[in-house]
């Protein structure tokens, strides 16, 4: 790539502002999926009395839907990073272009 053109992206204030944002949207994604797949770890670790609650009369326990909630979390936050980067990345990623290209 063109080392003029890497510096004039680099430099370009709406490239500095995407890379904050989009910076800012993972840590903040990261955090949340760290919190609750660890915690479900700990609760694993430290509270199976809790899990091993029945649901009703049935076999099934607390810690299947809880379990399961991770996974659909993990799926849901995916899901919202995608569509915010489509949507929000994306233009930035378009306007940054069309802004240094010229």
């Amino acid at each position: 790539m063109n080392e003029d053109l890497v510096r004039r992206i680099a430099g370009h204030p709406q490239y500095q502002e995407l890379k904050a944002r989009r910076t800012r949207f993972g840590w903040m994604l990261t955090l949340l999926m760290l919190v609750v797949y660890y915690g479900f770890v700990l609760l694993v670790a430290f509270n199976k009395p809790f899990l091993a609650q029945r649901l009703g009369t049935g076999v099934t326990t607390l810690g299947i839907p809880i379990g399961l909630g991770v996974i659909v979390f993990t799926i849901a936050i995916t899901a919202y990073y995608v569509r915010r980067a489509n949507a929000e990345f994306d233009a930035l990623t378009e306007a940054i272009a069309k802004g240094t290209l010229q």
